[in-house]
This record gives structure tokens, sequence and C-alpha cells, in this order.
């Protein structure tokens, strides 16, 4: 039951937050009955949650890596190692951010409840088929040998189909909340929707790694795809499209789309206004750095304090121990005060938080260069994800349904959302590069240039410049708002 104690900061901070949250002044030109605010939020929150436990089959893998990085393949090298870990995140998060070409017209066709049920029933599916090679590995059976030889290539295949299923969550999310809040209080609903990525970051890492070590390996691919399989059942039953779904009137949103009454325009037509936006645009260049430095932290950090241990004894301090719950808490905090910022202090412009944010980002890197081998690196990169997941809430979450608009949201959001796995994958791929790889002594012991701190500069460098180019792109959006009308042009950046 311990891990029912170390839940308990969560939960504290969430109540605060919704006591905040709940007392906080309406904003103008929202007047919600109570009726209508406790339906939204039984349409929202289990949506919200099959978008957390999407996280958690998504960055699975990497807690799969601390199991496979300790089993050999046949040529005597990690069965999953730094490359290959970086090759294989990188085919999905490539997939993912190419995903969009489609996924977001076709989720603007189908509503987003369809969207989340195809995309949480893919992900079942597909982690549930890479704990079977697992668990065939693990036992020896038959066909082990195969997969071992064929490891790269299998898991590449299958995390990339996951990523693709995976790439509904969050334009499902989006699309079916743009019709549910005004755009005066999308900043609260970005809050929530960082508060609800900072909850699938602890579900992957904390308790990813509890399970590891408890159940074993095949379990942290197993666990996630039950509870997707609940959450599909869940999201069938409750949720809707629009308020006018669930038995409440529609209403003015007041985003891009509000006065835009007549036929949807083809999907080509869509794309060239999206493409040609510049707001769009320079939302989702920003957002293509905060895909690489995000997932920089939180994909790298702890395997960076456990093979460099031996110098650096970071492994099993407090950071390193608690990495989901910190990670977690970073986010909560990073995208309520992201979200109350925006809504009650910048009337609902999103560029004043992200250029606030990404300062704190640009300043955070520099810092890590000079102290990476330092005892406060843990605390540092916390502090950064608190930065970067404040941005990806308010623009990814927020900005993507002002500026796209309740009816071209999917596409928006798809664009933008896009933009933030191809620099995942950028950073995937960079550091399969440049990162130290690992090797094994007689003893079947790790060894080799990872276990020097100093092979690993080229981890908080690489994130310098990505930090300085998004701040700079998020100061040209310091004064954009959306037009209350399809029909007018959008403000520039």
């Amino acid at each position: 039951m311990g891990w029912l104690g170390e839940l308990a900061p969560i939960a504290l901070l969430l109540v605060v937050v919704g006591v905040v949250l709940a007392r906080l002044p309406s904003v103008d030109a929202v007047n919600h009955s109570e009726a209508f605010r406790r339906r939204r939020v039984l349409n929202w929150l289990p949506l919200g949650l099959t978008y957390a436990f999407l996280y958690m089959g998504r960055y699975n893998l990497k807690v799969s890596k601390f199991a496979f990085e300790e089993m050999q393949d046949p040529s005597g090298g990690a069965l999953m190692g730094n490359d290959d870990f970086g090759i294989i995140f990188a085919v999905g998060t490539v997939v993912y951010g190419c995903s969009f070409v489609v996924n977001g017209p076709l989720t603007d066709r189908i509503g987003g409840r369809m969207a989340i049920l195809i995309g949480a029933g893919g992900s079942c599916v597909m982690n549930a088929l890479m704990g079977l090679c697992a668990l065939t590995l693990v036992n020896g059976d038959t066909g082990s040998d195969t997969i071992a030889r064929n490891f790269l290539s299998i898991y590449s295949m299958l995390y990339g189909l996951n990523m693709y299923f995976q790439s509904f969550g969050a334009v499902a999310v989006v699309k079916v909340n743009a019709p549910w809040f005004h755009v005066r209080e999308r900043g609260v609903f970005g809050a929530i929707f960082g508060i609800l990525i900072s909850l699938g970051v602890y579900f992957a890492f904390d308790l990813g790694y509890k399970i590891l070590e408890s159940m074993g390996l095949i379990w942290v691919f197993f666990t996630p795809a039950l509870l997707l399989a609940l959450f599909w059942v869940l999201d069938y039953k409750m949720v809707c499209n629009t308020p006018g779904e669930a038995g409440h009137d529609d209403f003015d949103t007041a985003d891009a789309s509000s006065g835009d009454d007549g036929e949807r325009l083809p999907v080509t037509e869509v794309f060239r206004r999206m493409l040609t936006n510049p707001v769009i645009m320079t939302i989702a260049c920003i957002e293509f750095c905060s895909g690489f430095l995000r997932q920089a932290i939180m994909q790298w950090y702890r395997t960076f304090a456990k093979q460099t241990d031996l110098v650096l004894g970071l492994k099993g301090d407090f950071v390193y121990d608690n990495w989901g719950l910190l990670l977690c808490c970073a986010g909560i905090m990073g995208g309520v005060l992201a979200g109350v910022i925006s809504d009650h202090v910048f009337q609902s412009r999103r560029g004043p938080v992200a250029g606030i944010l990404y300062a704190g980002m640009l300043v955070g890197g520099i810092a890590l260069v000079f102290g990476y081998q330092t005892p406060w690196v843990g605390w540092l990169v916390v502090l950064m994800s608190m930065c970067v997941i404040g941005v990806h809430g308010m623009l990814s979450g927020t900005a993507s349904m002002d500026f796209g608009g309740k009816k071209n949201v999917g596409t928006a959001v798809g664009i933008i959302d896009g933009f933030v796995y191809l620099g995942t994958g950028l950073m995937s791929l960079t550091y399969a590069v440049i990162l130290p790889k690992e090797a094994f002594d007689s003893n079947g012991d790790l060894s080799g240039p990872v276990l020097d701190p100093a092979n690993w500069i080229g981890w908080p460098v690489a994130m310098v410049p990505m930090a300085a180019i998004g701040f700079l792109l998020a100061l040209r959006l310091w004064n954009a708002k959306p037009t209350a009308s399809a029909k007018k042009t959008q403000s520039s950046p």
C-alpha cells in the first residue's frame, strides 16, 4: 500500500488546484448553469483520464528500457541500448507527427468521441502485442530467438503503430472540448489539459517503474492495455461531442469558427488556410521546440542518472526515486499557472504566458550546461519541465481551439501536435547519435563511455538553441488573439 501514500501529494495538490479554480472570479461573457457545468465535468473527466492512460501506454517504452537494456541480444550488446531506444522512439514520434495529415481532418469529420474510441482501442491492441513479445522473450518461448534477432524492427513497427493510434488522443480531447468551453475560459481548460498530461506522466513513470519492479516487464505493457479497454467503455457511454448531444443548449464559443455556419470546406482548403495562417504556424514552430525540450528531459534524465551513478551518485536520490511524482506536480503547477494568468491577467492571450515560460526554459537550459554534473541537476530539470508542460498545455490544448475554431480544431491541433512530435523525433534521432553507447564487461555488467558524465555534455547543450528559438517565436505571439468570425482576418503574431 506504499504507493497509495505516494499519491497523497498529488491528491492534495489536485484538491488545492480545484479549490483555487472554483474560487476564481467568473470571466466576462460566460454564464453557464450549474447543471451544464456538472455535465461538462462528466464529459471531459473520462475523456481526460483516457488521455492520461494513453500517455501511460506511450511512455512505457522508456520504462521497459530499464529491463531490456539488462538483456543481451545475440550479438552481445544490449537488447535495447540508448541508440536502439532513440531509433524506436523516433520512429513512433515521426509516425505520430505525420499522422495529423490524416487524423486531424478525419477527427473534424467523425467527431472527437469516435476519434478517442479509435485511438484508445488501437493503442490497447498494440500495447497488448508488445506485451506478448516481451512475454515470449522473458519465458524463452518458441520464437524468442527470432524476436531477439529482430528486436529493433519488431518494436519499431509495433511502437510506430501504437503511436499512430495515440495521435488521435490530443486531437480528440481538444475537438470534444472546443464546443464546451468559451474562449474566455479556455485558459482554465489549458490548466486542466496540463493536469491530465501530468497525471499521464506519473502513471507512465512512477507507477510504471513500480509495476516493472513488482509485477515484471510484461505488465508494463499489459496494464495500460487493460486500463485503456476499461476507459474505452466509459467513453462510449459518457462522452458527447457537443452540449446539444447531452441535452444542453449549444452556445457561441467566440473562437475562430464563430459566425461560420456555412458548409464545411474541403480538407485541402482547410489545410491551406491553416498552413498559411501566421498564428497557427508560429504556434506549431514553438511547439516543435517544446516537443524537443519536453522529451529531452522526460526521456533521458533518469537514464543519465542511472548510467553515471558511479561518478555522480544521483541514482536513488529523491528526484530519481520520485521522478514521475515530481514531473506530475511540476506539470500541474505549470499548467495551472499558465492557464490562470492567461485568462485573468492577459485577457486570454496565450503569447505572453508562452514567452515568460520559454524565458524560464532558456535560463534553465544554460544553467544545465554548466550544472548537469552537480547534485541539484534533478531539481533544475523538474523546474524546466514545469515551464515546458505549461507551454504545451497553453498552446496545444488551448490556442489550437482559439485560432482553429471548434469547426476546424481537429486539423489545427493535428498540425500543432504533429509539430510537437516531429520535434520529439528530431530529439530522439539527435540523442541516438550524440549520446554515449552502452557496452558490457566480461561479467555482463554495464561498462563503456556511458559511465562517464563528461560524455553526456551533448544532452544539455542540444537543449539551449531550441529554447532560444522557442522564446523568440513566443514573443511574436504577444498580442495575438482570435477574431470572433471566420470571415474576418485573424490577428497576426
